[in-house]
């Protein structure tokens, strides 16, 4: 269990190895894990126990700390001598828990600490900063954005925001931030705010729908097994029949799994979906097999 929730990839025969584990041995151990009640996600080719799983957030309910809490800890026990076992067992605690992505460049440590704790703060005074000398590869630039940011991403990796200058909602590296200056200024645009989801098929976008499908038992255990994380929008309908009220951000994720398997499925919305497999299977007639 340990091994699976580490902030890490572990293949089959990574975890085998590890384990001193058969292979056959470790399927029934993530077979265990699936009977507790845990979900068990595969993304090929990697093995991990996801952190929705109902222990895990009764857990983190009892012993969380905000990720604030944990930077601010973390920057304490930094000041402390590196000497002390206690100290170095606590600093890799945090390190595997909260994805500090803290760095052996104590100097890059503490500016990627300082920046998120003030973005922190941003977001809930809900004020306008400038991020300084920001690194852009993509225009190749090294420049100052003031930005309204209201969304932390992947782990406090990367930062949502809004930038009046483009009038566009963009995402910021953290660790290219030469360092976040708090402005006394207020959101003024936070009605343009887009956050953004990512859907089980793993496709991202500011919007979403929910596509409903009624499903027989091989398209059930098929989407729980491939996409884990689907469990929490499924429910039993009727004997060998369930329905799945699933959020999207694209067609095309949940479009691929529906075409794959629709003799086993109905599609009970939405209409914008229909029509998107509709076009998929008169392009499919259409085409020169």
């Amino acid at each position: 269990m340990l091994l699976l929730i580490e902030n890490r990839n572990y293949t089959v025969p990574d975890i085998c190895k590890r384990m001193d584990l058969s292979r056959r041995n470790l399927y029934y151990y993530l077979e265990f894990f699936r009977d507790a009640g845990f979900i068990v996600e595969h993304n090929k080719p990697y093995y991990r126990l996801a952190k929705e799983s109902p222990f895990f957030r009764k857990l983190n309910a009892t012993v969380h700390f905000t990720e604030d809490e944990a930077i601010t800890m973390r920057q304490l026990l930094d000041q402390a001598s590196d000497q002390n076992l206690q100290v170095q067992r606590i600093k890799h605690k945090l390190d595997k828990i909260y994805d500090l992505d803290i760095v052996n460049n104590v100097e890059m440590q503490e500016r990627i600490a300082n920046n998120v704790s003030a973005l922190y703060q941003a977001i809930k005074q809900k004020c306008t900063v400038v991020l300084r000398n920001y690194s852009s590869p993509h225009s190749n630039t090294l420049r100052d954005r003031v930005v309204e940011p209201f969304l932390f991403l992947n782990g406090n990796k990367e930062i949502r925001c809004y930038e009046p200058e483009s009038h566009m909602n963009k995402t910021f590296k953290v660790t290219r931030i030469g360092d976040v200056h708090l402005l006394d200024l207020l959101w003024a645009n936070e009605q343009h705010h887009r956050h953004v989801f990512t859907d089980i098929f793993l496709f991202s976008g500011d919007k979403q729908t929910t596509v409903s499908l009624m499903l027989g038992r091989l398209a059930m255990q098929v989407l729980t097994e491939e996409y884990p994380q689907a469990s929490k929008y499924i429910e039993s309908a009727a004997e060998g029949r369930w329905r799945a009220d699933i959020p999207v951000c694209s067609h095309a994720g949940i479009g691929r799994f529906v075409i794959g398997l629709f003799e086993d499925i109905d599609i009970l919305g939405d209409d914008a979906f229909k029509q998107y497999i509709k076009d998929k299977i008169n392009l499919l007639k259409n085409k020169q097999l």
